[in-house]
């Protein structure tokens, strides 16, 4: 085994274990305050769904992806590798939705009353569960054309229209296929992004303003110590990570879907870059906050309610 593959599995190890984890752990306490009964925000649902898709997306990746670089070969039949990058996808594509919809409902939140979001403060709360729900579906739909491409390589190590991914290979589809696979996959992210990236800027703009007008107003609570602006602040950290990684990641898609026959570092860094994401977003929202995000954490109220679920 070269020492280069030993570099990769270390890699792909260290960053689903602790991807891993970090999701799992907030996971798990928001499971714990759901079944104990404490009212927490709207926004926590979003949160749940994004660390499920942070799971989804680094398992059935990472775990692969590790055991083929320390050097485990064709441990993956057909059905197993059309199953992981099918769910692979479909985590990864909520995992986008949920930091959209988490971005475009914070900004809807912090919006001013005047504003022409004013209405929808309040209907906003009413539609995430749908919202959330719908992402599965979408992303469960569109990604089913993925099981038609890909195959495990025991069968097929003659075959020289595949593309080798280490553990699996995919079938060179025509133009055709390939044109109206990539509109299907890209579409909905690329649309994602754009809300994103209107979202934030909106978000940026409205704490600019409510800079300059506390500026002039003295004996009022600071921006900083505003509940509102921390969230706003942790939401703008996530999404520019994500944007950020995201932007990494599809110049990696698009190396490998170009290159006929791209090299394996080519291939296993853009694995290493999509999983940076799911891995690193727990910790951004811990970061805020040294015991736990205000996120996703401080929004606990202090008292406990019996027998009463959360409202979202």
């Amino acid at each position: 085994m070269a020492a280069s593959d030993v570099a990769v599995g270390i890699i792909f190890l260290s960053q689903t274990v602790v991807g891993a984890l970090g999701n799992s752990s907030l996971l798990l306490h928001y499971l714990v305050l759901y079944f104990t009964g404490y009212r927490v925000r709207h926004t926590d649902l979003i949160l749940q769904h994004m660390f499920v898709a942070n799971l989804l997306t680094l398992l059935c990746r990472g775990v692969p992806q590790t055991v083929a670089a320390f050097g485990v070969k064709d441990f993956l039949s057909d059905f197993g590798c059309k199953l992981l990058f099918y769910l692979h996808r479909v985590g990864r594509g909520v995992s986008i939705g949920s930091t959209c919809l988490l971005s475009v409902f914070q900004a809807i939140k912090i919006s001013p009353a005047d504003s022409s979001c004013s209405g929808l403060k309040v209907k906003s709360p009413k539609y995430i569960g749908f919202s959330i729900y719908l992402s599965w579906i979408l992303y469960l739909l569109v990604n089913i054309m993925i099981i038609s491409h890909m195959t495990g390589k025991r069968r097929n190590n003659n075959i020289t229209s595949m593309k080798d991914y280490g553990y699996c290979s995919s079938v060179h589809p025509d133009k055709t296929s390939q044109s109206l696979y990539a509109v299907l996959l890209t579409f909905p992210d690329a649309l994602c992004v754009g809300l994103m990236l209107w979202a934030s800027s909106s978000m940026v703009l409205i704490l600019h303003r409510h800079k300059q007008r506390m500026q002039h107003v003295h004996k009022t609570r600071s921006l900083r110590s505003s509940p509102e602006s921390r969230a706003t602040k942790t939401i703008l950290l996530l999404v520019s990570t994500f944007v950020f990684f995201y932007t990494l990641s599809c110049i990696f898609q698009v190396c490998v879907i170009v290159i006929y026959n791209p090299h394996w570092l080519l291939v296993k860094m853009g694995a290493i870059v999509a999983g940076s994401f799911p891995a690193l977003s727990p910790f951004l929202l811990m970061s805020r906050d040294s015991s736990a995000s205000r996120l996703s954490l401080s929004g606990i109220r202090n008292r406990k309610i019996p027998n009463v679920r959360r409202n979202v």
